[in-house]
């Protein structure tokens, strides 16, 4: 099971579509430039794109209309 929880996410972006592609765009910001929003320790996922749920869902990575 994914973590964090989808639906959970949900509530703070508009559809699954900008969802994707926020966290789509965060986790390939994340490989090139191998900057992190919170230390290695705090993350539960080990790759790029759980983590960047996780920022989205802790209100780090917001969609452009928000």
């Amino acid at each position: 099971m994914l973590f964090p929880s989808i639906d959970k996410i949900l509530n703070l972006v508009d559809s699954k579509y900008q969802l994707v592609h926020l966290v789509s765009m965060r986790s390939k910001q994340m490989i090139a430039n191998d900057h992190y929003q919170l230390r290695e320790k705090e993350y539960k996922s080990k790759k790029e794109l759980g983590k960047a749920l996780e920022e989205v869902e802790k209100g780090l990575v917001k969609a452009g209309n928000q």
